[in-house]
């Protein structure tokens, strides 16, 4: 019988690197097809892929940070541990999500929506992906200023400073 994955394991069998928000990463498909500027909301910059999917892997101790994109994303639960996702979803409210586990095994993150997640207590390490759509783009991503935030939404001060 082999033992089980570790994240580190994970991390090598997958060929993931640093993200920028926290955690680890591999972009595993782009559209070859896109959507030009035209077709596209006006918060959009230029044309995008129909479609983006990534892995995304969170060991314990580290964070997804708190960050918006312009396109919607689904989160998916593949292996270990259950995350805390947590959305601001308007001003002074906050919705804590239950990723894999016992909680849900999908997620949608509505675009233009601040989130953030966590390994659960006690957790080692959660293995998840991520697509969005239109296609995601780095000059979509705004990680958020925690002063900025807390100002927005003082109620939900203290998931700020964990995520920030």
């Amino acid at each position: 019988m082999t033992a089980p994955l570790t994240a580190d394991d994970w991390i090598a069998r997958l060929g993931l690197i640093r993200h920028p928000e926290g955690g680890w990463y591999r972009e595993t498909y782009r559209s070859s097809e896109r959507i030009e500027r035209a077709a596209l909301p006006p918060r959009f910059g230029g044309p995008r892929a129909f479609s983006t999917a990534i892995y995304y892997l969170l060991r314990a101790g580290e964070r997804s940070a708190l960050h918006r994109i312009k396109s919607d994303e689904v989160w998916h639960h593949y292996a270990g541990d259950a995350v805390e996702l947590w959305l601001l979803e308007e001003p002074g409210g906050a919705r804590q999500v239950r990723l894999g586990g016992d909680g849900e095994p999908q997620v949608i993150v509505p675009a233009g929506v601040w989130y953030g997640a966590r390994v659960v207590d006690g957790g080692a390490y959660a293995l998840m992906g991520g697509t969005v759509a239109p296609g995601f783009d780095f000059a979509d991503f705004e990680l958020a200023d925690r002063a900025a935030l807390i100002a927005t939404c003082p109620g939900e001060r203290a998931i700020i400073e964990t995520l920030t």
